[in-house]
């Protein structure tokens, strides 16, 4: 097993190797355009380290910060916006062509609670043998099925035949929740 040290993800200090920088941040005087010696010497003579923010800019712009204190917090930027993604979870719903109506009203009610608690729900009808001959009660079944979740989902996709199933997509419908 070979492990490789992981390069950085930008040049700092004596890595720059431009004429000039545009100098940026706070602990700055007179942040604007200087020769990248002097702007390492600042950095320098502040203990801190001289880092290239934007290297595609013209002059590059450069900020003098603590290095490692500026990769922990981009570190833990990265670690809250993936925290705050929404996880989207897919619940499935299987239903026969010739669903009685107990069962449907049972996977039904399971679909609201679903849909409620903010989940996609995949209803499909899955044609075995010869019930593919059923493809009407299928797509009828599942457009009651969208019919009657109206009011807490919407239709993200209508019936579709792939293979031996005809699947339908069901989305929860977003609330404005008043303040």
């Amino acid at each position: 097993m070979r492990v490789t040290k992981q390069e950085p993800s930008h040049r700092i200090n004596e890595k720059i190797r431009v004429p000039k920088v545009r100098l940026v941040g706070d602990n700055i005087e007179n942040p604007g355009i200087v020769p990248t010696a002097e702007a390492l010497k600042l950095a320098d003579s502040m203990d801190l380290d001289l880092v290239e923010i934007s290297p595609n800019a013209d002059p590059p712009v450069c900020k003098i910060i603590d290095y490692q204190k500026f990769l922990y917090q981009q570190k833990k930027k990265q670690k809250e916006l993936k925290q705050k993604s929404v996880k989207v979870v897919v619940k499935e719903i299987r239903f026969g062509p010739n669903t009685d109506d107990h069962d449907y009203q049972f996977k039904l009610r399971h679909a609201e609670k679903f849909l409620k608690d903010g989940a996609k729900v995949k209803a499909y009808v899955f044609f075995k043998g010869r019930t593919i001959l059923f493809k009407e009660k299928g797509e009828i079944l599942l457009l009651r099925f969208a019919q009657d979740l109206e009011e807490v989902g919407k239709v993200e996709q209508l019936p579709k035949m792939e293979g031996k199933r005809m699947i339908m997509f069901l989305a929860p419908k977003t609330t404005k929740k008043s303040t």
